[in-house]
């Protein structure tokens, strides 16, 4: 990061036009050792206590829709939906924002007596997350929804991929994530244009 900024601001210091483009930052690293993601000394975005901390609060939209899958998963497998899913190939996890080691992997127990299913799942930091990486790759927001749609979440017990557009929720994903696809702009300390 602070490598990024201090590029830009030197070539803007050149004369050359620039800015810089970052993705937000996770809250979980700002409490740990690491500490925030906007930078350092000079070469930093401001304002960086907002910036670290909700700052827009696109990472809770991201965080819902990621944890919108993994609900939605999970009802298909309580109510016995077809097709089947292979249990041992279920591969959404969920998300938080914030470094809980308690809850890397957990395993999930639902139904009732006979039907009874029990898998292993976890939680990963939102930022790392596939709707994190569709999200930054999509360049509109036809193109976000379409892309929410294609992400593979299991495998069923015929060996098929099961895809997000099988459990019919791409829109709801993309209402969701509707205000987060638009650019936040901040500057540098040196005032270089940064989208967020």
């Amino acid at each position: 990061t602070t490598t990024t900024i201090g590029l830009a601001d030197a070539l803007r210091s050149l004369g050359h036009s620039s800015m810089v483009c970052l993705r937000e930052p996770s809250m979980g690293p700002v409490f740990g050792m690491k500490g925030g993601a906007t930078g350092g000394g000079y070469a930093q975005v401001i304002p960086m206590e907002e910036i670290n901390l909700h700052f827009t609060g696109d990472l809770h939209a991201i965080g819902a829709a990621n944890n919108l899958i993994a609900a939605c998963l999970d009802n298909h497998m309580y109510w016995n939906n077809e097709p089947k899913l292979d249990l041992d190939k279920i591969l959404w996890r969920r998300v938080v924002d914030m470094n809980d080691r308690s809850l890397r992997n957990i395993e999930v127990m639902r139904g009732f007596k006979k039907d009874r299913y029990v898998y292993g799942t976890g939680f990963d930091i939102t930022v790392a997350s596939e709707i994190m990486a569709v999200f930054c790759l999509a360049k509109d927001r036809e193109d976000l929804k379409q892309r929410l749609g294609d992400i593979i979440v299991a495998f069923t017990e015929d060996g098929e991929a099961f895809r997000v557009s099988d459990l019919g929720i791409e829109g709801s994903l993309a209402v969701l994530l509707d205000q987060a696809i638009d650019p936040n702009l901040v500057q540098t300390v040196e005032g270089t244009p940064a989208f967020i």
